[in-house]
């Protein structure tokens, strides 16, 4: 993996809808030099987002980002749809005019930018586009046959934290002397991981041989556990075939679920969010003539909730309608909540015959 220092572009969008670049900050290996937000100018990091616990400055533009040598520009967040907004053009050309390598996880691909691939051609520079897909073949189903169980991560809305419980899961594996194989299976987790494939991005036919892929991939390392980063909602309008994509593609032994608390609507289109015992059901009977797997644990984003006591009281509840282990890992750590549902994740194999 190239090693780089960041420049992260998230004009105006830093402190709430900067996914991208939070994740980033949080969890990458190349670290963040500068935040480019005017509306934030002045501050640092953890002033802003205090869990992320970094100092990088908040500057208002890249030309004053260049002060402490960045060797990239990353993109830091996505607005919906992944388009590019054209007040952000100036700021990516002043950055491909000083050199930078431009990272982006959008869905407008600034490879395919003429002005852009010009510019860089020019600098002598690079344009990462995340989200573009390798050629994948169709699912084959040799996922089934791969050694180590597959846990996969399902939760009840898109940006509820299902690949910071993943990277979560995998350090407390770590600590326990397991090897768990995190599989990422869009930008921001390609970003910090340094390989993937974004299943949005893949023709609809592919995307569960994508997603086999990734599987198959992380398999060649021999890992204790496979986790998968999930996508989308099964109950969202917009973005539930990506779920399905990875249901049925990562070929999951097991599923966690992720729920951000209280939540009563899916933005934008108003469908209600579903209960936990009806997304529990919804999940394992879509698996349940291909591939059986059984929620194994529920992993609770509390962040809307100011007090300890009453995030607790939600976990508390989450386990006694349930019976299934739950926690918030970002709030009260990983470590109890991974001992609890390991012992679940176990192998399991695809149905072969039509039930009786």
């Amino acid at each position: 993996m190239r090693k780089r220092r960041y420049l992260i572009l998230a004009p105006g969008e830093f402190a709430e809808n900067a996914k991208t670049a939070q994740g980033v900050i949080r969890y990458g290996e190349d670290e963040t030099v500068a935040v480019i937000d005017p509306t934030l100018i002045g501050k640092r990091v953890r002033d802003v987002v205090p869990h992320l616990s970094s100092d990088a400055p908040i500057v208002a533009s890249v030309a004053e980002g260049l002060a402490y040598e960045p060797t990239a520009l990353l993109i830091g967040t996505a607005p919906q749809g992944g388009k590019l907004p054209p007040s952000w053009r100036a700021e990516i050309l002043a950055a491909i005019g000083a050199r930078l390598e431009i990272v982006s996880g959008l869905h407008d691909l600034l490879g395919e930018d003429v002005e852009f691939a010009a510019a860089a051609r020019a600098a002598g520079t690079s344009i990462w586009d995340v989200r573009e897909p390798p050629d994948v073949p169709l699912f084959s189903g040799a996922a089934y046959d791969v050694a180590p169980p597959v846990l996969l991560l399902v939760g009840n809305d898109c940006a509820v934290g299902k690949m910071t419980v993943a990277i979560e899961l995998c350090a407390a594996a770590a600590a326990r002397g397991s090897n768990a194989a995190f599989v990422p299976t869009g930008q921001t987790g390609i970003m910090i991981a340094g390989w993937g494939i974004a299943v949005d991005r893949v023709i609809s036919d592919f995307a569960a041989g994508a997603a086999e892929q990734l599987v198959l991939h992380a398999a060649e390392s021999a890992p204790d556990l496979i986790v998968v980063e999930g996508q989308g909602a099964i109950n969202h309008p917009a973005y539930a075939p990506v779920t399905l994509s990875l249901l049925y593609g990562a070929a999951p032994d097991a599923l966690v679920l992720v729920c951000e608390v209280p939540h009563a609507s899916i933005p934008t289109f108003g469908t209600p969010v579903l209960g936990y015992e009806r997304l529990i059901e919804l999940h394992e009977a879509l698996l349940a003539t291909v591939k059986p797997a059984r929620v194994v644990g529920i992993a609770l984003n509390t962040r809307a909730i100011p007090s300890d006591d009453d995030a607790r009281r939600e976990i508390a509840r989450a386990r006694a309608e349930t019976g299934l282990p739950a926690d918030d890992v970002v709030r009260f750590g990983t470590q109890a909540f991974y001992d609890a549902i390991v012992p679940s994740i176990t192998k399991r194999r695809p149905l072969s015959e039509a039930p009786a």
